[in-house]
Parts: structure tokens; sequence; C-alpha cells
């Protein structure tokens, strides 16, 4: 025996291809990977979830109950789990929520998958059956869900508060669903049928509560205004110039030096100095304008204490270091071009508003621009979060994205389902009583696709404390009497109608979580061997 196995392990002939082992032994490998990552964030699905403290290889502390930013942060090796890391991403760009239930569907439909293969069922056959089986899911969420009009501002705020409530900040979620719905209605496109969630600007700062946080129609800056030269703070009917150039006098290059021995050059060098930054500042009066911003310098000084003093005089109110991310926003969203010249500082290129004034809120002060009119330009709206430490902020801000997102899946396909595990029920129903019409392998794949997706339901009972073959057991027989909204309503901590109890969620989220999920569990099963290159 043993020098069959030395001579095996020497020849490289065709031996290797009879190996049938192998593709089961590196699928049950990959399914084992994906499961361990899906079961490690299982724990952290809806309103009683927990959360995940990550301490990120830099050392700072990140606690978050979102799926997408936990599989983000976590140290996933193999290239299987990396999969499912990439499937929570990709529902955090779909759909914005729901990245804890992907990458807990994508780990039992493996599961589902692995006892297949353990019947003998050719793993091709189950990636087909299952993405048809996806589709069919798709079709019944579409049936079952309830339209929505925008116009509708209660609906909407409950879907935002149904997607705050498995965060830390639930309880503030009266306050953040509102702004949520509003901010999104009002960076809405022309057609009505998509959202930039670029136009709406989280800004953090720390201090104050959550119950700070509000929402500005307008610009935030977090940049002071520059007030040691005695400037304004305030001015109304503003003109605002975006410069991308210094005001200080022109430097030599690094390695230069000027050496002036002679007072009379002194003098002359000084005079020049002014005279040159005298020029600037009128050109920047001229063109009418009254708000500048200056963008951050790393050279020389964006701007020196002379062309201040001339600015006060002159009652222009600046603002300097504006972050070169920032500009963008800015343009957009004031007209505002930005001008990298004084040469073509013209009023054309400035952008108006009714008010900039600087403000101080919660111990910190920010500068607001509120009442931008001009007619090309889109409109933005500003949130500033505010949170006692940077953890709550942080999460905070990741909860509000998420509402902001549930909103924009909103506007994209205008139809809400029951939440609390309602929609999984009820596709697992419909699915078992549909295999019966399929004959063969397709029947056993339907059922264990169906069964499967009973994880959602589960785990949600799980994380509530609740028995779960009780809950799920109730719910299925609720299903068969035609109840199809019952889910898992967390405060009766039992089955109850979720859709009446305004436990909702955008049909989109729950479409392309299983979509997405079954495209996963596809491409894992059509691995059968791992190969290294050099």
């Amino acid at each position: 025996m043993a020098t069959q196995v030395s001579r095996a392990a020497v020849a490289p002939s065709n031996a290797t291809f009879k190996d049938k082992e192998k593709p089961q032994e590196v699928r049950k490998a990959n399914i084992l990977a994906a499961r361990a990552v899906s079961d490690a964030i299982r724990t952290s699905l809806g309103p009683k979830g927990m959360d995940k403290m990550i301490r990120t290889k830099t050392g700072e502390i990140i606690i978050s109950n979102d799926g997408a930013t936990i599989l983000k942060h976590m140290a996933v090796l193999h290239p299987a789990a990396r999969m499912l890391v990439d499937v929570s991403a990709a529902q955090d760009v779909e759909a914005g929520d729901g990245t804890t239930s992907v990458a807990i569907i994508t780990g039992s439909l493996l599961g589902a998958a692995d006892r297949l293969l353990n019947k003998g069922i050719h793993p091709t056959l189950i990636a087909e059956s299952f993405q048809r089986a996806a589709k069919r899911s798709c079709e019944i969420l579409l049936d079952m869900s309830y339209k929505v009009d925008l116009e509708d501002r209660e609906q909407l705020i409950r879907a935002a508060s149904t997607s705050l409530s498995s965060k830390i900040v639930s309880q503030h979620s009266s306050l953040l669903s509102p702004i949520a719905v509003d901010s999104v209605l009002k960076v809405i496109n022309e057609e009505g049928n998509n959202v930039d969630l670029n136009d709406i600007r989280l800004i953090k700062k720390v201090g104050g509560t959550i119950e700070d946080t509000e929402l500005i129609n307008g610009v935030v800056l977090t940049q002071n205004v520059v007030k040691n030269a005695g400037g304004p703070t305030r001015i109304e009917k503003a003109k605002i110039g975006l410069i991308q150039f210094q005001l200080s006098p022109p430097k030599p290059d690094m390695e230069n030096n000027v050496v002036v021995n002679d007072y009379r050059q002194m003098d002359k060098i000084l005079k020049e100095e002014r005279a040159y930054l005298l020029n600037i500042c009128k050109k920047i009066k001229k063109a009418k304008c009254n708000v500048l911003l200056i963008q951050k310098s790393i050279l020389r000084d964006a701007v020196n204490d002379l062309a201040l003093h001339f600015l006060s005089k002159l009652n222009i109110l600046v603002i300097k270091d504006i972050e070169r991310d920032e500009i963008e926003f800015l343009s957009k969203s004031t007209g505002c071009k930005p001008i990298a010249d004084i040469e073509t500082f013209t009023e054309d290129r400035l952008g108006s508003a009714d008010l900039v004034e600087e403000v101080e809120s919660a111990g910190s002060k920010i500068v607001k621009i509120t009442g931008v009119t001009s007619k090309n330009i889109k409109p933005t709206v500003s949130v500033i979060v505010r949170g006692a430490n940077h953890l709550v902020l942080d999460e905070t801000d990741r909860s509000i994205h998420d509402a902001l997102c549930v909103i924009r899946c909103l506007v994209k396909e205008k139809a809400l389902i029951a939440g609390g595990g309602a929609p999984e029920i009820e596709i697992s129903r419909t699915l078992m009583k549909e295999s019966h019409k399929f004959s063969g392998v397709e029947q056993f794949v339907y059922q264990e696709f169906a069964q499967a997706l009973e994880v959602i339901p589960t785990t949600l009972a799980e994380n509530a404390g609740l028995n779960p073959i009780n809950v799920v057991t109730d719910l299925r027989n609720r299903h068969e009497n035609g109840e199809k909204n019952a889910g898992i309503s967390v405060r009766r901590s039992g089955a109850s109608n979720t859709y009446d109890e305004h436990v909702l969620q955008p049909v989109l989220v729950s479409t392309s979580a299983i979509t997405l999920a079954s495209e996963c569990v596809k491409s894992i099963l059509r691995i059968d061997d791992i190969q290294f290159s050099r």
C-alpha cells in the first residue's frame, strides 16, 4: 500500500484526475468557511440584535450593528468567505439596508446546498434551481407588497424607523426618521425615480447629544470664520467666491533663499508685497464678492495676516482651509465655480446665497449657508449629526445612512412589505406548495430553498429571546390561514400582524437580498478546485 502511495505522489501523470474526492472536499471547505462568517454576524440581526466591537489595525474602535460595516472590518482570509463580504457590500450599494440579512440568507442557502450535495445531487443543478426559486421569490414578494405614494410622508417615516429600530439610536428614531425622509424628498431628481445620496451631506460634530441632530436646507461648513483681523461673521445677500490660489506673497522655491542686506531693498520688498496683495483684494471686491472660501494650501500660507486685514477692511467674510473633497459639493450646492487664478475672478463665477453666518451650537461653531437661490443648481441638504463621543457619532452616521437608503429604495421601487420575517415565511410556504408540481431533483431543491429562508424569522426570534420553534410554527400556521402579514413583533414578543404594527421595509431590500444570496451561492457551488498561482 505504502509503495503505491509514494508512486502516486511521484508520478505527475493523469493519476490526479482520477481523484474524485477533491471537488467535494473543496466545496465542503468553501461552504464551511462562508457559513462561519454568516454565523458570526447572525446575532446582530433585528431590533434585539447585539452589537460587535471591532478593533481596526490602526487601533481605533468601531462599535456597529450594521452587517456591511462589521464584515468590511473583519479580517477574512478564506476566498469563499470573502465572497460573503462582497455580497454584503453589494447589498449595501444596491439597497443600503438588509446587509446582515443577506449574509445570513447566503449562509443558510449554503447549508441547504450542503445537505443536497450529500444526497448526491449535482452542484450545477442545485445552483440553477436556486436561481429559479429566487426569481419566483421576487415575484411572490412583489405580489404581497403594498404600493406607496411618495406624498405619504407618514408611511415613509414608518419605513425609516423600522430600519433604525435595530440600531443603537433606536430610541431617537422619532427624530431621525423625519430628518431622513425630508432630506431625501428634497434632493429627489426631476423624474422622481432616483436619489443621489451624495447630495445629502452628513457632518459629524462631537458635542451635544443625538437629540441635537438637525437638518439644514443649505450648506454647512465645519471650518470657522477667520476673525483675527476683525472681519464680519454674518453676511446677507452673499456672493460666494471659491478660490484655489493663495492670498500671500509669492515665495522662492524650497531650496532657494533671497538674501537682502539693504534697508531700502527691505522697504521695497514690503511695499511690493502690500501692492501685490492690495491688487488681488481689490480685484476680489470689484467682482462684488463678499464671502471668500479659500482652499487648503500645502506649499505656502493660504492667506496671510496682511491680506486678511485688507479683506476685513473691504468687509469680506473669509473662511479658509476648505478641504479638497468639499470643493465639488460646495460648487454643486452654491453654484460657485472654483477659481484657480486671480485673472479669471469674475462675477459670473460666483455663487449666491441669502445668508452666510457663523452660529454656535452645542459648544462648537459652524458656518451655515442658507437660501441658495440660483436657477441652475441642484438642491442639496446637510445634516449635522451630534453625539457625545466618536463611537456614538459614527454609529449614528451609519444608521442615518441606512435610513436614507431605505427611503431611496422606496423612491426606486415604490412598494412596501411587512417586516419581521413575514415575507420570508410567506415565500417559504408558497415555494413548499409549488415544489410538489416539480418532478425529481427540482422538488428537493425547492423544498430546501424554502426551508433555508426560515432562518430569518428563526434568528429574529432567537435574538429576541423567544422560543424559535414555537414562534416559527405559529407563523406558518397563521400564513396558512391567509394572514400574509404575520411576522415577529418584538414589542409583543410573539407573532402578530407586523404591517399594522408599522414594521415595514421596502420590497427592494428583500428582493435584492434573495437575488444576491442565490447568485453568491451559485458562484461558490461552481468552484470545485482551488489552485495557487505563483
